[in-house]
């Protein structure tokens, strides 16, 4: 078992957001187990527009490594910062070499990372990363270090909203259209990867059935970036669905969804707010599978995919489909999704209360 002062603690994700949703387990963990006096998350600047009020984490700073802090003297610099900070002992499930040469170049006295790193010998002490589990699990599995295994952890993800920022993202969902106090089916048709994404004629087929057979409301979220796959799921549903692309933060995000009975999503990081907030979960995987421990984890969930041979194609989807066709999209029936949309409406699912039995999804493979 690795010594460790746990004075001033620094986690390290710099990955993508729903990687880092799926490292506040382990921040969590770390502050209910040990004497932290202080902790600080290091990470990519939307990570930090979506955490900046968590109660778990002291501070926040942004390694900006595509711009800002990009190539070998963004490195030297953000190491450099770190080093002022005296960070007594640092955990990374990043397993880019980068991350490990920062840590180090920060003369951190005790640093935890995985096994399978490509700096891996730059650690002081390594856990090797199970591929057959959960991502939440792998993370929590760095624990591993201090003799404390994942199945003895709290693995519930925590994502509070305060009653303040409730309060102003229910006053602009009112603005928009929605009516919190009526049934909302939250949809997110968007993904960092195309390959990743449902098609929007799937998703406006979906919209279609929903206003048709459903006594609910329908919400499109998307970011900025995804306006182009917003616009068309719009115009394939005869604007059947109220449009809130672009006009909800990263940092009202969770308040948002948790207004939604259940929320239908590619594999991308709001499935993963989703579940952190307890709303029931409808997620299409296209290029990628729940094999590589990325699926919702929760029971109140449904992975709807296409049995496909060449799935998966890539470990998180692609530019484009290396065969060309996109079946794992293309051929995803709406009524397959609508089914499982309506069997949680159904249900008349309740969120946020009592403990999770499980963390295993219902599969619908078509």
């Amino acid at each position: 078992m690795l010594a460790a002062n746990w004075k001033n603690v620094l986690v390290l994700q710099t990955s993508f957001l729903g990687d880092t949703v799926l490292t506040l387990p382990l921040i969590s963990e770390v502050r209910r187990r040990f004497a932290v006096g202080k902790l600080t998350l290091l990470c990519q600047p939307a990570s930090r527009e979506l955490l900046q009020d968590h109660p778990a984490i002291d501070e926040i700073i942004v390694d900006d490594k595509k711009k800002l802090d990009r190539g070998l003297p963004g490195l030297r610099r953000k190491a450099a910062a770190l080093a002022t900070k005296n960070f007594t002992l640092a955990l990374t499930p990043h397993k880019s070499w980068r991350s490990a040469l920062m840590l180090c170049w920060a003369g951190i006295p005790a640093r935890v990372g995985f096994r399978q790193s490509r700096g891996w010998f730059l650690f002081h002490r390594t856990v090797s990363r199970d591929g057959a589990r959960h991502d939440l699990e792998r993370n929590l599995s760095l624990l591993e270090a201090f003799d404390i295994h994942a199945e003895q952890c709290n693995r519930e993800i925590s994502l509070p909203v305060t009653p303040a920022l409730q309060a102003s993202v229910d006053q602009k969902l009112a603005a928009l259209g929605l009516n919190i106090n009526r049934p909302i089916v939250g949809i997110h048709p968007g993904s960092v990867w195309p390959t990743k994404r449902w098609s929007a004629a799937g998703f406006g087929r979906l919209i279609e059935d929903l206003r048709r057979n459903s006594n609910c409301q329908v919400a499109l979220f998307g970011g900025a970036e995804d306006g182009a796959v917003v616009r068309d799921v719009l115009d394939r549903c005869g604007q059947g669905a109220i449009d809130l692309g672009g006009q909800i933060s990263l940092h009202e995000l969770p308040a948002a969804i948790g207004r939604c009975r259940v929320f239908v999503t590619n594999d991308s990081a709001p499935m993963h707010i989703a579940v952190a907030e307890r709303v029931a979960t409808v997620a299409v995987f296209c290029a990628t599978t729940p094999a590589l421990g990325f699926y919702p984890y929760s029971q109140q969930a449904i992975v709807v995919q296409k049995d496909l041979s060449c799935r998966p194609c890539t470990t998180h989807g692609g530019r484009r489909c290396p065969l060309g066709h996109q079946a794992c999209s293309e051929l995803i029936p709406p009524a397959s999704v609508l089914a499982a949309v309506e069997k949680f409406l159904r249900a008349d699912v309740a969120h946020g209360e009592g403990p999770l039995r499980s963390f295993q999804p219902e599969i619908f493979t078509v």
